[in-house]
């Protein structure tokens, strides 16, 4: 049986799907790789390859890979990604992994979004505003049908719009960004040390504490207020919300849902902006691959 591998490169981990056409998941593999090791992120991703085309007898008919970082004009690379991932930049996959046919490379981000729309949260919708809610504040945005990659590859870098001109500057240079104001990154200052996760947090809350529902009130409303924003530029018919604060379930998305309701710019005659959670969880940018491959 003809058959798609899609593989998400994370920052410790490397996770492979195995699907058909039509996206129906036949395997899965999640490997990590020693990041103190030059490129076993590498080695891990040909082995993973290598072991799924010996386990299903065949080789792939396509292989997509999605991976952190901005991807150069011709799909088959990272052409930056500062910081992490020593020698990824430019590493050509489709040679490294000999294969006849091109290796397409999506951001990770943007994959996650494809892999919604294939087969996840928002088949078959042309309009997405889709965020990952984690450690930063990953995003891509679909419009008309087509996902975003803009001039260089920077659209969809949601986290990064400002919400506050006065405030720090984020890893992007902008100040006081949506990653900043909500992100488990910044989760200790934002609490005057009180939580160490946004996971502590949302549990306290769940407690009844106070100052947790006061500090969670505010995150919501500082992610409401980037969303407006998104609502206003992109006009999506539909907000995709995941990674794990998502996990936090309707603690997070009855709020946020009113306080939309008190931000939106409401047009007599046509629908609100829905707002629901990713279905593919952690999968979703080895779908987006996997589609990548199909589509290519």
């Amino acid at each position: 049986m003809s058959y798609l591998i899609g593989i998400d490169l994370g920052g410790s981990s490397i996770k492979a799907l195995v699907a058909t056409s039509q996206g129906e998941r036949l395997d899965v593999k999640n490997r990590s790789f020693d990041q103190e090791e030059s490129q076993d992120w590498a080695r891990e991703i040909r082995s993973l390859v290598e072991d799924i085309e010996s386990e299903q007898g065949t080789p792939a008919a396509g292989l997509g890979l999605s991976a952190p970082g901005l991807v150069d004009s011709k799909g088959r690379s990272i052409r930056n990604m500062p910081g992490r991932l020593e020698g990824l930049v430019g590493l050509d996959w489709t040679t490294y992994l000999q294969r006849d046919h091109v290796v397409p490379v999506s951001n990770d981000a943007q994959s996650a979004l494809a892999g919604e729309a294939w087969v996840g949260a928002v088949k078959d919708i042309d309009n997405v505003v889709f965020l990952t809610l984690g450690t930063g504040v990953g995003g891509a945005a679909k419009v008309d049908g087509n996902i975003l990659r803009g001039a260089i590859g920077r659209a969809g870098h949601l986290g990064h719009i400002c919400l506050d001109p006065s405030g720090a500057p984020d890893i992007c240079r902008t100040p006081g960004s949506l990653e900043l104001a909500i992100g488990n990154c910044t989760i200790r200052e934002r609490t005057g040390n009180r939580f160490g996760t946004t996971h502590e947090l949302v549990d306290s809350v769940r407690a009844g504490d106070s100052e947790a529902c006061r500090l969670w009130a505010e995150t919501i409303r500082n992610l409401a207020c980037g969303l407006v924003s998104l609502i206003n530029v992109l006009d999506p018919e539909v907000i995709v919300i995941g990674g794990g604060i998502a996990r936090a379930d309707e603690l997070l998305f009855n709020p946020l849902r009113d306080r939309l309701d008190e931000l939106e710019w409401i047009v007599p005659g046509s629908p609100r902006v829905s707002v629901r959670a990713a279905q593919l969880g952690e999968w979703a940018g080895a779908y987006g691959a996997a589609y990548s491959a199909l589509a290519s």
